[in-house]
């Protein structure tokens, strides 16, 4: 940080500084009624769980508080979690809606505390849900050139 930063920061009322056990709570995120956690990711798969840090099986990241936030909103008052990422990746050549994550793949967010996913191609609600609905929901926001192969394997894992 720049001296500049410091000298602003400095006694400066406007700003607030605290702790991550304290702004990553999900019980105090709970706490504010209609909050909004919005994160991204880099795949989903049909049951909604989430991996953000990895890809190709590299880590490029860490979660964050991806988790935290996803609980917290899932726990509020008219709370609502958005995951957010590309319908495909590579140049139109990969899908990032995928029908289960890869072996040892980290999961970021839990099924259960994805709420809503977004792509270019609309948005998946997953709250509440059962694992059909959630496949149908989000082969709809799936790249339009992956939708036939998806649809093809949710019917061989039987879950279309």
């Amino acid at each position: 940080m720049s001296r500049r930063l410091y000298n602003f920061v400095h006694e400066n009322p406007d700003i607030y500084m605290w702790p991550v056990s304290e702004t990553n709570d999900p019980g105090v995120l709970a706490q504010i009624d209609n909050i909004v956690s919005i994160n991204a990711s880099v795949t989903v798969d049909f049951l909604g769980r989430c991996a953000s840090e990895q890809i190709a099986g590299k880590y490029y990241s860490s979660a964050a508080g991806q988790s935290d936030f996803s609980y917290g909103a899932r726990l509020a008052k008219h709370g609502k979690g958005f995951v957010c990422l590309h319908s495909s990746a590579r140049d139109e050549t990969v899908s990032t809606i995928v029908p289960t994550l890869d072996p040892g793949t980290a999961v970021s967010t839990h099924k259960n505390n994805t709420d809503i996913v977004v792509t270019e191609y609309g948005v998946a609600e997953l709250r509440g849900k059962t694992i059909r609905e959630r496949t149908h929901a989000l082969i709809g926001i799936a790249h339009p050139n992956f939708r036939d192969e998806l649809k093809h394997k949710a019917k061989e894992i039987g879950y279309w």
